[in-house]
């Protein structure tokens, strides 16, 4: 059954069974991305690992649609993020004693409020980033080339689990056993964190993302480590702490000016459309593709409307902010899943508790001096940028494989009203049984993105460097300027850009291998050509290498120099033989590339019929169409120099 777009019918992927399989298993991964979040100081996106599960339980209850283990997966994954959001902001408020000012109920209407605004906004901009923009998504796309793996088998899913094992392995030693270091070369170099960070995740950001992008990205990174941090200080111009003010102040108004001008340029203009559609929308209607809730844009509008108003009068009267306070709260948590969004469709990276201080510190300029609830604003924003970066890695997923994304987003809204209410309560039993003091720098909980922001909560560093910040990233946004890869950059740790740089690094020697083993193989089928020992241009797969699509799957089609057809001595002039170069091919689709490439061989034929009819070729001229190529006979087409030479690889 086909819903009109492409798709399967959201019913069929959207199944019970599923919903059951991804609500338990939301629920442990959920409490455990919680304790690792606030035991290790960082969250890796488990939408890989609820990928494999999803299809192997459902694998075991039947046959099972890769659909419908993306759909499960998505239900599955949707608190991790949710608890990320908490675990990186609230326990800020444990360090500086106000741990009696909050409690479950609390916990659960900031995560509720913040699940709530994160699906509310990827509804109005998944089509901007993942259909129009195109966006890469790192871990979307490994999830997705994931689920094919495991369905094609073979030697793509061996080279594609065994590079996962390995990688698991290694971060096991590293982690859990102490016995691989976790940084590498490590300089001391005064203010900069100098140094490579041994992880597989990172290299692999880098080397999907690729070379430009992390140009930008590193770029910043230098510029504020080594420009403002390093040369600034030896000039004498500031010292090292008032340095690193500066930088992190610079970043995050880099970032939120590329926030503010995508929803200016971008956002707001398909905004209108929607509300356009929604006013022309037949009552009626329950089967618009862009609908992802009820079928139909203006129920969704309505329904909309009603949930961020709901969430303000939440913050309002549950969480104790001002009217005014809640209003700008909501519309600058619109402002930063934006940016979110951006940011893990550019890097993979999710920096959710930096755009959580962004709205915090704005909250407080407005008049806010409560710090517990500036915490309650910084969590919800948290918990909605989670969620968006979780949303749109899902929704990548679902636009490889064909799943339909009204499935995906209801299933994201029930396993993120699950993750709400589980985070809250692993929060509350795990200060209730470790007591306060143990979360913060060298406790047992080490809580280093809550600490950051319990420092943050005064104010901004630098006010001149986040205008400028801010007023630079609108410049270069609308300059079409990657300016969240560079407010990335000037914001994390050198150590962080370093390690993604060298993976981009790794990614273009790979290209640049890549392009010259297929010029001397199409070289060497241009030969043979050329000779007239094979009309045909034959493209071989030699198999996948690394992670991409399994063979037999779509893949982007190839952009290359020009579709030539050469007369051969040996054959009519009217049929062609078609060269093909692909610039920067990726061998993992290397076979669907050579469908292509076997289809357009066979149209080449019929077009050059095509061409000669629209020409004026004229019926009595089929004798000369027969002639050799070489051959001098006025009646015979010219052969376009382009066409006849040979072609300079």
């Amino acid at each position: 059954m086909d819903n009109g777009n492409g798709h399967a019918s959201w019913r069929g992927q959207l199944t019970l069974r599923g919903a059951i399989i991804g609500a338990i298993g939301c629920v442990i991964i959920t409490a455990s991305s919680a304790y690792t979040a606030l035991k290790l100081g960082a969250l890796p996106w488990p939408i890989v690992f609820a990928a494999v599960i999803s299809l192997f339980f459902l694998r075991l209850l039947g046959n099972a649609s890769l659909n419908e283990a993306n759909v499960t997966h998505t239900i599955m994954s949707a608190g991790a993020m949710v608890a990320g959001g908490l675990a990186f902001t609230l326990p800020g408020a444990w360090m500086l004693g106000l741990a009696n000012q909050m409690g479950w109920v609390q916990m659960f209407l900031v995560a509720l409020c913040g699940t709530v605004l994160g699906l509310v906004c990827t509804a109005l901009i998944h089509r901007h980033f993942i259909v129009e923009d195109e966006l890469e998504f790192p871990t979307g796309t490994a999830a997705a080339e994931t689920l094919r793996a495991t369905e094609a088998g073979g030697s793509t899913g061996a080279r594609l689990f065994w590079s996962m094992g390995l990688a698991g392995a290694y971060s096991v030693l590293r982690d859990a056993l102490g016995v691989v270091p976790t940084m590498l070369a490590q300089l001391p170099v005064p203010g900069v964190n100098f140094g490579i960070y041994n992880s597989p995740m990172m290299l692999s950001v880098g080397f999907l993302v690729g070379f430009v992008p992390l140009a930008f990205w590193f770029g910043g990174a230098v510029f504020a480590s080594f420009g403002l941090i390093g040369a600034g200080g030896a000039l004498g111009l500031w010292n090292v702490t008032s340095a690193q003010g500066i930088v992190s102040s610079l970043g995050m108004g880099l970032m939120m000016g590329s926030g503010i001008a995508t929803v200016v340029k971008d956002i707001l203009p398909q905004v209108g459309t929607f509300v356009r559609q929604a006013r022309q929308d037949a009552p009626g209607e329950k089967n618009d593709p862009q609908s992802l809730v009820s079928g139909s844009l203006r129920t969704d509008a309505g329904i909309f409307g009603v949930a961020t108003a709901a969430v303000a009068v939440l913050a309002c009267l549950g969480l104790g902010l001002s009217p005014v306070a809640s209003v700008v709260v909501v519309a600058l948590t619109f402002v930063t899943t934006i940016m979110s969004a951006q940011s893990c469709g550019q890097t993979g990276i999710d920096p959710m508790e930096i755009f959580g201080l962004i709205v915090l510190l704005a909250v407080a300029a407005l008049g806010e001096h409560s710090q517990v609830r500036l915490f309650f604003v910084a969590g919800m924003v948290a918990v909605a940028c989670g969620l968006a970066g979780d949303v749109m890695n899902d929704f990548r997923a679902g636009h490889l494989l064909g799943t339909d994304p009204r499935a995906q987003w209801l299933g994201q809204a029930l396993g993120g009203i699950i993750g709400a209410v589980v985070a809250a309560a692993v929060m509350c039993a795990l200060v209730a049984a470790y007591g306060p003091g143990a979360f913060g720098p060298g406790k047992a909980f080490v809580a280093a993105q809550a600490s950051v922001v319990a420092t943050m909560i005064s104010g901004i560093p630098s006010v001149p460097a986040f205008a400028i910040g801010l007023a630079a990233g609108i410049a270069l946004y609308w300059a079409k300027l990657p300016a969240m890869m560079v407010g990335l950059g000037v914001y994390l740790p050198f150590y962080m850009s370093l390690t993604a740089f060298l993976g981009a690094l790794a990614k273009l020697a790979y290209d640049a291998a890549w392009r010259r083993k297929n010029r001397r193989r199409v070289r060497r089928a241009w030969r043979r050509v050329h000779r007239g020992r094979d009309h045909r241009v034959r493209v071989r797969h030699h198999g996948a290498r690394g992670l991409g699509a399994a063979p037999g799957t779509p893949g982007t089609p190839p952009r290359h120099h020009a579709m030539q057809t050469h007369p051969h001595p040996r054959r009519p002039a009217g049929c062609g033989c078609v060269l093909f170069e692909r610039l920067s091919a990726p061998p993992c689709y290397a076979l669907a590339w050579a469908r292509a490439w076997n289809a357009a061989m066979i149209l080449s034929p019929i077009c050059e019929v095509f061409r000669r009819l629209s020409s004026g070729v004229s019926s009595s001229a089929r004798s000369a169409v027969r002639q050799p190529a070489f051959s001098t006979s006025s009646t015979a087409p010219a052969t376009s120099s382009a066409a006849s030479s040979i072609w300079k690889l």
